[in-house]
């Protein structure tokens, strides 16, 4: 039985989209059965990331009972994508999502789900539908007080937060710090994805990051928490390593989240 992950911001301009395609090729290739969904029912995008323009069947067909889900399925590059409709005027039962989708979770090892930007029943559906929450955040003020709404969401609904992703880090002294987010958060940092032109080029040529530039510093750090995700081994060489320097915030977490997951 596949786990259901949902990645989750309520601020746009995070690259949450970004991240849901990336994450979801870097899991793929654990040859790992991975299914991603457009969550964000209103203002969807995920299809456009991967090169689905016009889907003949999408979610707002299979939340409003006129198709199967394995009907709004496409497959991208060995990656299973469910996309929404872009200029649907379906009506549709997002609070359904989560028995939509139950069956699949025979099919995949891992479904991830791309969650609207803002506080509605959309996010909620996402919640609800999934069995861990990873935040996607940035580092300065406006978006934390996002995440931290985010989380105190998440939170109150019952779900099990496993971490956060900082994203788009330009490792500069004006931004926030691992630290400093923690604090305020009480959720650990999972990965930190630098700032890359390369990311821009991806969405641009419709496809994960991962693959458009997969040896790059925020391919291999998304390469490392899947692993951690899925239970699997990846440590690629790293001069850190090789020198003895001290293990960052992020990798100590990562450990802690595998330990207490696969051993």
């Amino acid at each position: 039985m596949g786990k259901v992950i949902g990645i989750m911001s309520l601020k746009g301009g995070v690259g949450k989209t970004s991240v849901v395609t990336a994450l979801g090729a870097a899991i793929s290739g654990f040859d790992k059965k991975v299914l991603l969904i457009d969550g964000n029912l209103s203002s969807p995008s995920l299809g456009l990331h991967l090169n689905i323009v016009e889907p003949k069947v999408t979610l707002h067909h299979v939340l409003s009972r006129t198709a199967q889900p394995k009907e709004a399925i496409y497959d991208v590059g060995g990656i299973h994508v469910m996309p929404a409709s872009i200029f649907s005027k379906i009506e549709t039962s997002p609070l359904t999502l989560k028995d939509k989708i139950k069956s699949l979770k025979r099919s995949y090892d891992v479904i991830i789900i791309d969650s609207a930007p803002k506080l509605d029943e959309e996010t909620l559906a996402v919640i609800l539908a999934s069995d861990q929450i990873i935040t996607v955040t940035t580092p300065d003020h406006p978006t934390l007080s996002a995440t931290i709404k985010a989380i105190k969401l998440a939170k109150q609904r019952g779900a099990n937060i496993s971490g956060l992703i900082l994203n788009k880090v330009h490792d500069k002294d004006f931004e926030l710090s691992i630290k400093e987010i923690e604090n305020v958060l009480d959720v650990p940092v999972l990965a930190v994805i630098p700032y890359d032109i390369n990311a821009l080029k991806a969405v641009s040529n419709m496809e994960p990051s991962t693959t458009f530039k997969p040896r790059s510093r925020g391919s291999i750090e998304y390469k490392k928490l899947a692993a951690v995700l899925v239970g699997e081994e990846y440590k690629p060489f790293n001069f850190r390593d090789f020198f003895k320097f001290s293990p960052r915030i992020e990798e100590i977490n990562r450990d802690v989240f595998y330990n207490s997951v696969f051993k």
